[in-house]
């Protein structure tokens, strides 16, 4: 299937790709196009649309996209879970949601600010969702405790 949005991605609109590949649609393509056109492109191409006003996958309420295919798709692994906060905090501002949320809103600022090609951008992303769900699904309790003052 394919799913479409607003160019020049930042958070969730790099992190709901991921999501949908890894738990919805391994299939799915993405396509970026102006704002003004997300929903004309999307009857021509027969594309879902995310993460835009009047989109069925969008934000709702205090809730981002990324939210909403959790809920709709019954995904329920807790790492994905772990992942959620920190993109609802980033895409929203509410970086006390989880203490990755201001490092995870500075990446995907400044992948926006690097690469000008979406797609580009989508690809560098999604091994950056990667990374992160490793680190959620496996090492999130290994804390780095490296001290060059004890000897």
């Amino acid at each position: 299937m394919k799913w479409i949005t607003r160019e020049r991605p930042k958070i969730d609109r790099i992190a709901c790709p991921w999501l949908i590949k890894n738990f919805v649609d391994k299939d799915a393509e993405f396509v970026y196009v102006p704002k003004n056109e997300v929903f004309a492109k999307a009857k021509e191409l027969d594309a879902i649309p995310y993460d835009i006003v009047g989109a069925a996958y969008s934000h709702q309420d205090e809730f981002c996209t990324f939210d909403f295919i959790i809920k709709k798709h019954d995904i329920t692994d807790p790492a994905v879970a772990q992942i959620a906060l920190m993109v609802r905090g980033a895409d929203t501002d509410r970086h006390d949601l989880s203490p990755q949320a201001a490092g995870l809103w500075a990446i995907s600022a400044g992948l926006s600010y690097n690469y000008q090609d979406d797609h580009e951008q989508l690809a560098i992303g999604m091994k950056i969702y990667d990374a992160l769900y490793s680190w959620a699904k496996y090492v999130s309790d290994e804390r780095h405790t490296w001290n060059p003052n004890l000897k």
